[in-house]
Parts: C-alpha cells; structure tokens; sequence
C-alpha cells in the first residue's frame, strides 16, 4: 500500500459525495419538471440519490469480485445510519416521527432486514434473490406514489432546483460519472487497506467503506435537523436504508457475474445486527412519535461499541471474550429498555383514549 493508494482513496471519498450532490440536485429538478410532487421526490428520487454511493460501490465491488466490500458496505451503511446519522441528529434536537412513517415506512425498514437475514441463510445472494428484492423495490416505489395521489402532501417542503433542464441532465450524467470514476478508486483503497493491516474485506466494507459513502445521508440528515425540518431528517434515514437493502443490493447481485457469497460471519452476527438495529429504531419512533436526546446518545454509544467489536474481533484480541461477555448483556438491556417505554407509552395513550371516550359519553 502507497501514498498514492491512500490519495484514490480519500478522493474517492470526495467524487462520492460531489457525484450525489449534484445527481441528487439535478434528479429533483428532472422529476419536478415533470410534475412529481415534492413528497415523491423526497421518498424516491432523493431517497435513491443519497443511496447512489452505496450502489456505485456495490456494483462496482460485485463487478470486482470484492463481494465482501459490497455486501459489507450495504449493511454497515445502514447501521450507521440508525446509529450516528440519525443519532447525532437526534443529539442537536429531539426528531419528530410522522404516524405514516410510524405505520409504513419503519416497518418495511424492518422488514426488509428480516427478508436480508432469510435470503443469505444459504450463505448467497443469487439472481432469483435480487428479482425479489427488485420486485419489492417496484412495488414500493409505486406504493408511494399511488398513496401520494391518493392523499395530496402539504406544500410546506423546500422548492426544488428549477434550473434548466439541459443543465438538470448535466448534473445527473456528471454526478454518475463522478460515482462511477469514485466508487472504483473507493474500492480500490479499501481492499489496499484491508490486505494492509489484515482485515477482512467485511470488516473494511462495514466500517471505512460504509461510513464514506454514508456522508450524503450525514450531511442531509444534519442540515434538515439543523433547519428544524425533523421529520424530514428521520425521513431520510429510514428511506436510505429500505432502498439500500432493495436497489442496491438488488441491482448489485443482478450485475454480479455469479452470486454474491454471504460470510458465516455476517449471517451469524453483521446481518443480525442490522436487524436489531432496524427494529430499536422502530421502537424509540413508537415511544412518543420521536427520538429524544438520550436516545440518541444511545445509538452513538452503541455504534461506538459496536465498530470496537468489529476491531477487536478482526484482529483477534485476547480481550474480545470479556469485551462480548460485557457487550452482549449491555445490548440486550438497552433493547429490553426501548421496549418497556414502547408498552408503558402506549399502554398510557390507550387509557388516555378510553378516559376520553368515557368522559365524552
């Protein structure tokens, strides 16, 4: 490994944001020229734009015949997701959970990751996988757009870039071109540094790979949070991580010349993980419809515990039974947390609502 693989590397990094931004920007000007409705282009288009990084280096990695960055990258980034973009977030100001992303959108998040788990039980992700996946990606994607129909959104949402439309399909041909010419220098670094320092390429995908082409998520997570547009930054979040599991990882074991083998490591504990945390998730938005501070902190102490597991294990540290000896009970009592303030929350709201019903009468 040489400095010049070190340079690709991080100017991967930055081609993989640059090349979102503008893919993102000149996508939602395209779909608003069309007449789209904000909401849709924040489900879809924004939501598969910021998703655009996973799946360059997804497929660029299958392509490689580094499935263990790409399936590595698509789960990590949505453990990141949860447990420091919308953690952080959650941090700078408590985030508000509309009840339709209550009702749809974090249960498919979960379920999507159950449907992961079962899939790579027989250790590969083959095309008859990826059809499901895509074909699930379709159905959702005109779910939304049929409930959009059905029940106009309000038109409080940012106006999208009305540039013109030749410079729109400039930035979207440019900003693919810039994930493209990025993810393979990503790739490229990311297998330099694993065979550098003896990681597995599942490992380099679930933390270094996933957290850079996580940052389009940060940074448009964060900027919501940060113009008080709560709901928006969960938003993001939970959309980023159904179209990982369903485009990204759908297109990428189509493309892919031959299944995508799954490590016994990732079905044993990586994807697990990623269920659990889809499923905290879920619970902390059914406890008072948002995610406090403290919660947030949470997922970052979490993450945190969960990236020095990932290292300890890699480089096999005489300290890792005691590490997961103390780990283990620490996860199951924050989950077993998040579910008793889940039952007492809604326990509360169902009395509330029969003293009213009672009152009333």
């Amino acid at each position: 490994m040489d400095v010049l693989t070190l340079l690709l590397f991080g100017v991967g990094l930055v081609l993989l944001v640059v090349g979102a931004n503008q893919m993102v920007r000149g996508a939602s000007g395209l779909a608003a020229a069309v007449g789209i409705s904000p909401l849709v282009i924040g489900l879809t288009v924004v939501a598969l734009g910021t998703s655009s990084p996973e799946l360059a280096v997804t497929v660029q990695a299958s392509w490689a015949g580094r499935a263990g960055v790409g399936l590595g990258n698509v789960v990590g980034s949505n453990v990141f997701n949860v447990l420091v973009v919308l953690g952080a977030s959650a941090l700078m100001a408590p985030l508000l959970v509309s009840k339709e992303l209550i009702r749809r959108d974090g249960p498919v998040m979960v379920a999507t990751s159950v449907l992961l788990l079962l899939l790579a039980l027989d250790r590969e992700l083959t095309r008859l996988d990826a059809a499901l996946l895509v074909a699930i990606l379709i159905g959702y994607t005109g779910y939304l757009i049929w409930r959009t129909r059905q029940d106009p959104p309000p038109q409080e949402e940012d106006e999208p870039d009305r540039s013109p439309w030749p410079l729109q399909v400039v930035r979207v041909v440019g900003g693919v071109a810039l994930l493209v010419l990025g993810a393979r220098w990503l790739v490229g670094g990311a297998v330099a540094v694993a065979e550098a320092v003896g990681l597995s390429e599942v490992v380099i995908g679930l933390t270094v790979v996933a957290i850079g082409t996580s940052l389009p998520e940060v940074a448009t997570t964060l900027a919501a949070t940060f113009r008080g547009q709560r709901d928006i930054a969960v938003g993001n979040v939970v959309g980023s991580n159904i179209y990982n599991l369903l485009a990204v990882l759908g297109l990428a074991a189509l493309v892919s010349p031959a299944p995508i083998p799954v490590p016994s490591s990732a079905v044993q504990f990586d994807v697990p993980v990623a269920v659990g945390v889809a499923g905290a998730c879920l619970l902390s938005f059914l406890v008072g419809y948002d995610v406090t501070r403290w919660e947030g902190a949470l997922f970052l102490g979490a993450y945190l515990a969960y990236t020095t597991y990932l290292i300890l294990e890699a480089i096999n540290h005489p300290a890792l039974p005691t590490y997961r000896s103390v780990l283990l009970p620490l996860v199951a009592g924050g989950l077993v947390i998040l579910l008793a303030r889940a039952v007492r929350f809604w326990w509360r709201r169902r009395q509330d609502v029969s003293g009213s019903a009672s009152g009333g009468s």
